[in-house]
């Protein structure tokens, strides 16, 4: 799943490494894609709502061995993940214009940002189809399979970028068709594994009919993963606007950079802690609490010496990083001193994930949801907009946001999380030898 991760983050990634090396404006191109960001996380955001609410549902439900219970979540989930992508491709060509410039666009810029941004929301449904569903497909333990899910789109977009963009000159917009394109075949690979004799609970109409009651538990359990995601919309919109207005179009192109850095290195904590929810679910389901207790463990240690090691790597090799994106020596220039402040003690952040992924694995959803607000709404957004007009900071103040929320929010989340299921956990391991009802007393 870390692989898949990895992979999954080469759609965009792939796309600025070539865009930030047009041959003309590639500064002003990279930048309006940049302002792209957030509607684009909008539409990963409702695939982590359908498929991230979803897969521990299933996971529990099989754990209890109720297929038929499993199997219902896995069809709803298809149908609101497939309703929801063509009604945000609908509001988004409508509203494109003026969210854009609300993002951080300016008149330079837009040009290239209305052109990504029309051809990507045309393949919103191919975007949540391949996110949302592959969920399923690792939950059954098919992790390859899932790898496989975004390695063909992958491989195709890496493919398909350069020919559009330079041998058929489309720029931008040749950029944008070929994440559509590989986005299209990864969700037609995803779908129809699960539809095949492969799958061990295959997916079928039957299950298809919107149920009240699985719709409302897929969404509170997923709240969490839609908070975090539309929480990163309006921080990476609220970081733009503000850079735009104290910096202009060369920070927000600096941010650009660094939130592409940080999509790429901070896969390998999303691969690990996502990997570690459905197996944490199950034997969560089926009562072996030692081995919920185990997954917590590996997946904070495995976090925090990642983590660690990307920190050191960002802080002394700053320039490899950012050329990779972009190597006007303006935007270089300005990228280095941001990328030291922005990344400083990065491995925080992997405690806020590691305790919220253990919230979502054991179906906590409010606390989950409290604690991707605190990180990002509570802390980031005001900060990003007072800062820059403190002390003399200017865009210091918006990069300086960023590691003051993962030390405040990431220490928050995981106290809270050893302070409450760890404890109860614990409890019910030791009840494990009375009867269910008292192991089960034990963790509420």
């Amino acid at each position: 799943m870390v692989v898949a991760q990895l992979i999954n983050v080469l759609y965009n990634v792939v796309d600025r490494m070539y865009i930030g090396h047009l041959p003309d404006a590639a500064g002003n191109a990279l930048t309006g894609v940049g302002v792209t960001f957030p509607l684009i996380t909008v539409v990963s955001a409702f695939a982590n709502l359908y498929g991230v609410g979803g897969a521990p549902l299933f996971s529990m439900a099989r754990g209890r061995g109720d297929p038929d219970a499993a199997g219902r979540i896995m069809g709803n989930v298809f149908v609101l993940l497939t309703a929801t992508g063509l009604a945000l491709t609908a509001l988004g060509l409508a509203a494109k214009r003026p969210l854009l410039f609300l993002f951080g666009a300016s008149e330079v810029t837009y040009p290239y940002a209305d052109s990504y941004l029309t051809i990507y929301l045309c393949g919103s449904v191919f975007v949540m189809l391949g996110l949302g569903m592959n969920n399923f497909i690792n939950a059954q333990g098919f992790a390859r399979t899932g790898m496989c899910t975004v390695l063909i789109g992958a491989v195709l977009n890496i493919l398909l970028d350069p020919l559009f963009i330079f041998v058929f000159g489309m720029g931008v917009r040749g950029a944008a068709l070929a994440t559509v394109l590989s986005q299209f075949v990864s969700a037609a690979w995803a779908v129809g594994f699960l539809c095949s004799r492969r799958s061990l609970l295959r997916l079928e109409r039957r299950w298809m009919p919107l149920r009240r009651a699985v719709v409302g538990k897929v969404v509170a359990l997923g709240f969490s993963s839609f908070v975090m995601s539309v929480t990163n919309s309006a921080v990476q919109s609220v970081c733009n606007a503000t850079l735009q207005g104290w910096g202009g179009d060369l920070y927000v192109g600096v941010m650009t950079v660094l939130d592409s850095v940080r999509e790429v290195v901070q896969t390998v904590v999303s691969g690990v802690t996502n990997a570690a929810q459905p197996v944490m679910s199950f034997n969560y389901g089926a009562g072996e609490y030692r081995r919920v207790r185990q997954g917590i463990l590996f997946t904070t240690a495995a976090c925090i010496l990642y983590t660690t090691v990307v920190w050191a790597l960002l802080f002394f090799f700053p320039r490899s990083f950012i050329t990779i994106f972009n190597d006007e020596p303006a935007l270089v220039e300005a990228c280095v001193p941001a990328m030291h402040i922005y990344f400083f003690g990065f491995f925080m952040m992997s405690l806020q994930m590691a305790g919220q992924s253990v919230s979502v694995a054991l179906g906590r959803s409010k606390q989950a949801i409290f604690f991707s607000l605190l990180r990002k709404a509570f802390i980031v957004i005001p900060l990003t907009l007072v800062l820059p007009g403190l002390f003399g900071l200017g865009v210091k103040g918006v990069f300086l946001a960023e590691p003051i929320s993962n030390f405040v929010g990431g220490l928050a989340c995981y106290l809270t999380m050893l302070l409450t299921v760890w404890r109860q956990l614990l409890r019910a391991e030791k009840a494990c030898a009375a009867p269910g009802e008292t192991a089960r007393a034990a963790l509420r």
